[in-house]
C-alpha cells in the first residue's frame, strides 16, 4: 500500500485519467473529491462489499424457480 500525505487542496494523480482532490479536513474526517472518466465505477468500500455480497446471493438462484417465473417448460 502507498502512503501519501497531502494537506487540503492537495491532488494525486492515478495515471492520466484519475485525480483525487483533499477537499476539506476536519475533526475526524477527509473529504475527498474525485475526477475519472464516467464509465469507471467508484464505490465506498461498505456499498462494493454490500453489491458483491448480493451478487453471490443472486447466483445462488434456485433454477427451477427461475424457470417457473419465467414458465419456461422442462424439455
Amino acid at each position: 500500500m502507498l502512503v501519501l500525505t497531502r494537506k487540503a487542496n492537495q491532488t494525486i494523480n492515478i495515471g492520466d485519467n484519475i485525480k483525487i482532490k483533499v477537499v476539506e479536513i476536519g475533526n475526524g474526517f477527509v473529504k475527498l473529491g474525485i475526477e475519472a472518466p464516467y464509465d469507471l465505477p467508484i464505490y465506498r468500500e461498505e456499498l462494493y462489499e454490500k453489491l458483491k455480497q448480493l451478487n453471490v446471493e443472486s447466483a445462488k438462484l434456485d433454477m427451477d424457480k427461475l424457470k417457473d417465473f419465467l414458465e419456461i417448460k422442462n424439455t
